[in-house]
C-alpha cells in the first residue's frame, strides 16, 4: 500500500499519544502528557497533517494510522538506543549544557552515534510521508540533524525546525565536542525558530564564532553539500497554550464542582499553594519546598491554615540525576510532613503522577497561588494554563524570572529561585497583596495569554517559514562556509 503524503509533517522524539490495555485487553491511544504534545495537539487538530514520531515503546514501531483526526507515522527505536540516544545524549548530554549545567554533563561517543542513527532514521520518515513542496516542522533538541538530513534527501520542501528548550550560551555549548555538527544539522533549515530573542542571538554567536559563519542580523549564511549558498533565519517566536479550548474545559459545571471538592478534601485551608512540574532538577523544586519549609519553620506560614499541593509528574526515571532527584523531594516532603502536619490535615500534599487535563483544570481553579519557579526553562506552559484556567480573575502566579514566560507574563509576582529569601518574600506578597490587586494583575496576564495563544503561535511560526530567506548561489558567495 502506497504511504500517504501530506502537506504539512511534524516530526517529534515523541508521538503525541501513549499505547494503553484496555480492561477489555485491547490496545487503545491515549494522549500524553507534556508541554509540546499539549501545544501541538490543538494546533495539528486545525490542520491536515503527519505527525512523525517514537511511540514510546523499544522495538517495532506500530504501523502507521489515524488517531483523533491525526495521522501518526511510527518511528522504530531499539532498546539499546532508548539508553544512548534519548536516556544519553539527549539528557544527559544536551539537558544539562542547554539549561546552565545545574548538573554536569556526560559526552560519550557511542551515544552520538546513536543521536545521529535515530536522527537519520526520523529524516527518512519523513521525506516518506512529505508530499511536494510539503513544510516539515521539526521539534525540539533530540532532533537536532533531522533539517541537513531531510534536506539532503529532500531539496523540494520547506524546512523549520522550533526549539522547545533554551538555546545556551556560546561558553556553554562550546563544550560539546560535537558543536559543528549540530550546527551543521540545524543549518538544513529555512527558518529556526527559539522561545525568546536571548536564544536566538546564542545560536547566532555559535555559528559565528565556533563554526566561522557569517551572520547579519538574524540571518546566518550556510553553504549545503551540492554548493548552493542559502541565508537561514533564526528569530524568537514564543510558545502558548490552547486558550480558547481551556479556558472552555474550566468554565465546564464538572471542573468547577470538582474544583470545590479538592478544596474541601484538603480541609478547606485558608490558602492553597500549587506546584505543577516534571520531576526534573531545573523545575526547581527543590528551592520552592526549603522556602515553604522555611516559612512553617520562622512561623510566617502555619499549617493547616495554608497547606501546598505538589504535582511532581514522573520523568526520566532510568536517568541517575533523576533518580537522585525524587529521593532528596520525598526525604523533604516526609520532613515537612512528619514536622508540620496535624492529624489528618499534612502541610504538604506530595503527588508523583500525572493527571488528565479536566484534573489539572480543577487544580487551578482551586489554587489561590501557583508556584512556577524553574531555575531555567525554555517558556513553561504551566503558568500560562493556571492564568488561562482562572476565568474568576482569581488567583496568583508567583512566576520565575529564569522562564520564557516571564518576558511576557510582567505582571506575575516575579521571583529569583536561587534566592530564598526573596523566594519567601514573594510568596507571602502573593498570599498577601490586596485581592483587588491580584484580579486587575490576573487580567492583565489572561488578556496577554488570550492575545496570543497557541493557534498565533504556530501560524507566526508557518508564516516566518514560509518567509523564510532563500538565496540560491552556486557560485560561492563572499562569507559561505567554504
Amino acid at each position: 500500500m502506497a504511504t500517504r503524503k501530506f502537506d504539512l509533517v511534524i516530526a517529534a522524539n515523541r508521538l503525541p499519544v501513549d499505547r494503553v490495555v484496555g480492561p477489555d485487553g485491547r490496545n487503545e491511544w491515549h494522549r500524553s502528557p507534556g508541554g509540546l504534545v499539549t501545544a501541538m495537539d490543538s494546533v495539528m487538530r486545525h490542520r491536515d497533517g503527519a505527525w512523525v514520531g517514537w511511540a514510546g515503546e523499544a522495538g517495532e514501531a506500530p504501523a502507521p494510522f489515524a488517531e483523533a483526526g491525526m495521522w501518526l507515522h511510527p518511528v522504530p527505536v531499539s532498546r539499546e538506543e532508548i539508553t544512548s540516544y534519548y536516556e544519553g545524549f539527549s539528557n544527559e548530554t544536551l539537558w544539562p549544557i542547554y539549561h546552565d549545567v545545574i548538573v554536569p554533563a556526560h559526552f560519550h561517543r557511542e551515544w552520538w552515534a546513536d543521536y545521529r542513527a535515530v536522527n537519520e532514521r526520523f529524516a527518512e520518515a519523513v521525506c516518506d510521508v512529505a508530499a511536494p513542496g510539503a513544510k516539515v516542522w521539526i521539534h525540539d533538541y533530540q532532533l537536532q540533524l533531522v533539517p541537513a538530513l531531510v534536506r539532503e534527501r529532500r531539496s523540494d520542501v520547506r524546512i523549520g525546525w522550533f526549539n522547545h528548550i533554551p538555546f545556551p550560551p556560546v561558553e556553554l555549548f562550546a563544550q560539546l565536542p560535537w558543536r559543528s555538527r549540530i550546527i551543521e544539522g540545524l543549518l538544513g533549515a529555512d527558518y529556526l525558530g527559539f522561545q525568546r530573542q536571548a536564544d536566538a542571538q546564542n545560536f547566532l554567536r555559535a555559528a559565528r564564532q565556533l563554526d566561522g559563519r557569517t551572520t547579519k542580523g538574524e540571518t546566518v549564511t550556510t553553504t549545503d553539500p551540492d554548493g548552493s549558498v542559502r541565508v537561514v533565519r533564526a528569530s524568537a517566536v514564543p510558545i502558548s497554550v490552547d486558550y480558547e479550548g481551556l479556558d472552555e474545559l474550566a468554565r465546564t459545571p464538572a471542573v468547577e464542582q470538582r474544583a470545590e471538592q479538592i478544596r474541601a478534601s484538603l480541609g478547606d485551608p485558608e490558602v492553597v499553594m500549587l506546584g505543577v512540574d516534571r520531576l526534573d532538577y531545573t523545575k526547581g523544586i527543590r528551592h520552592r519546598l526549603k522556602a515553604y519549609e522555611e516559612l512553617l519553620v520562622d512561623g510566617t506560614l502555619r499549617s493547616p491554615e495554608v497547606t501546598f499541593v505538589q504535582v511532581a509528574t514522573p520523568s526520566r526515571e532510568r536517568v541517575a540525576a533523576y533518580r537522585q532527584l525524587r529521593s532528596e523531594v520525598e526525604t523533604t516532603v516526609g520532613r515537612i510532613n512528619g514536622t508540620y502536619s496535624a492529624i489528618g490535615r499534612p502541610a504538604l500534599h506530595y503527588l508523583h503522577r500525572s493527571y488528565p487535563r479536566e484534573e489539572m483544570a480543577a487544580l487551578f481553579q482551586m489554587a489561590d497561588v501557583m508556584l512556577v519557579t524553574p531555575l531555567r526553562d525554555g517558556m513553561n506552559l504551566v503558568a500560562k494554563e493556571y492564568v488561562t484556567c482562572r476565568h474568576d480573575d482569581g488567583g496568583a502566579l508567583v512566576l520565575s524570572e529564569f522562564t520564557g514566560a516571564w518576558h511576557h507574563m510582567k505582571q506575575a509576582f516575579v521571583c529569583n529561585p536561587h534566592d530564598i529569601e526573596g523566594l519567601k518574600l514573594t510568596m507571602m506578597r502573593a498570599i498577601e497583596t490586596d485581592p483587588r490587586q491580584k484580579r486587575r494583575q490576573m487580567r492583565a496576564l489572561r488578556r496577554q495569554v488570550s492575545e496570543n495563544d497557541v493557534q498565533t503561535w504556530a501560524d507566526r511560526f508557518l508564516t516566518n517559514l514560509e518567509l523564510a530567506p532563500e538565496r540560491p548561489d552556486r557560485t560561492g558567495a563572499k562569507g559561505a562556509r567554504p
